[in-house]
């Protein structure tokens, strides 16, 4: 039942509520017994004189008294609930500026991968004073890899965010082939990304219906050939059921290597035109990261790539390393330039 109110009891209201409803109604149990008793004609030991329904009134009363009593203790549940609901369908009946299910947008037919941020601003909603980007501006030509590196909270994953448009930028905007994202439709640009994040989110299901999240309409050779990309292919088929065994919740029965890999191939069976790549390695141990990791360097040959890493061993090779501070890029360039400036 959908529940719309703006008061919530307190906790005292809440209290002598609950214990007044079931004390009134105990009190009414023991009046309408009383008048019930009054207008039998005989006493109980006689009770082949006592009409049908007055006896059927009297055993419903009583029915419901010990059904309001067993729902005596839960009118402090029902209070939180309808606050909890209060929210929800606040949630609900918001509507988003960002919809992923709207139709409208540019649907381009041949899409390269290049891509440009423009003297990009952004603040979180919640927090609208603290300033995450402060004027980034950074191109990425197609088929380009570029490491994004620095501290903890100078806004590495915050680029990645925007790039998926699960935020839009508060001045400034992001490119992609000469076209501001905001004017494609979003499920659109969605498709023609691929995420890697840090803890690969797996389901209780078969290791194929893992990889056919990342597209709905995938083949099995499809599926196939992204596991191959990912260098999956052979801990899959050495498997028993292979495609067909159970990774268990959250991918329990495989290695935090082969979770990971899955999640590569996830992103690939989509054949993306940019790749977003944020802490890949960085939770591994030292053996599966080497195997994630060349896994990654296959998956990036020809796309469009953006990689957020502390590890060196991951950004060694990017074409371009640029470093963050405090929301902006402070130096960029190849790896043997930065390490020559000892800055970032």
């Amino acid at each position: 039942m959908r529940m719309r109110g703006t008061e919530v009891l307190g906790p005292g209201q809440v209290t002598w509520f609950g214990y007044g409803s079931p004390r009134s109604f105990q009190d009414y149990i023991r009046v309408a017994c009383r008048k019930v008793s009054q207008n039998c004609t005989c006493s109980i030991e006689n009770m082949e004189h006592v009409s049908s329904s007055r006896a059927k009134v009297f055993f419903s009363i009583l029915i419901g008294a010990f059904s309001i009593g067993q729902a005596a203790p839960c009118i402090d549940a029902f209070a939180n609930a309808r606050g909890a609901a209060n929210a929800i369908f606040a949630i609900i009946d918001s509507d988003p500026k960002i919809d992923s299910f709207s139709e409208r947008g540019h649907k381009p037919d041949n899409i390269k991968g290049n891509l440009e941020f423009r003297d990009v601003h952004f603040s979180y909603p919640v927090q609208p004073d603290v300033q995450i980007l402060k004027g980034l501006n950074l191109k990425v030509e197609s088929g380009q890899t570029v490491a994004l590196v620095g501290n903890s909270g100078c806004g590495k994953s915050t680029v990645v965010q925007l790039v998926q448009r699960l935020y839009d930028p508060d001045v400034g905007s992001i490119i992609i082939d000469g076209q501001d994202i905001r004017t494609f439709n979003v499920k659109y640009l969605r498709e023609i990304i691929g995420v890697v994040s840090q803890e690969p989110v797996l389901f209780a299901t078969t290791i194929a219906e893992n990889i056919r999240y990342g597209r709905g309409n995938v083949t099995m050779d499809e599926i196939q050939q992204a596991v191959k990309e990912a260098n999956a292919y052979e801990f899959i088929m050495r498997l028993p059921q292979k495609f067909d065994t159970l990774v268990g919740e959250r991918g329990a029965q495989l290695s935090g290597g082969q979770k990971q890999r899955i999640a590569i191939a996830r992103a690939l069976v989509r054949n993306p035109k940019i790749l977003l790549l944020d802490e890949a390695t960085s939770a591994l141990d030292t053996e599966s990261e080497a195997e994630v990791q060349a896994a990654l360097d296959k998956a990036r040959e020809g796309r469009t790539t953006i990689v957020i890493a502390h590890r060196l061993s991951t950004i060694r090779n990017a074409d371009v390393i640029a470093g963050f501070d405090d929301g902006v890029i402070v130096e960029q360039g190849s790896h043997r330039e930065l390490m020559k400036k000892e800055g970032v």
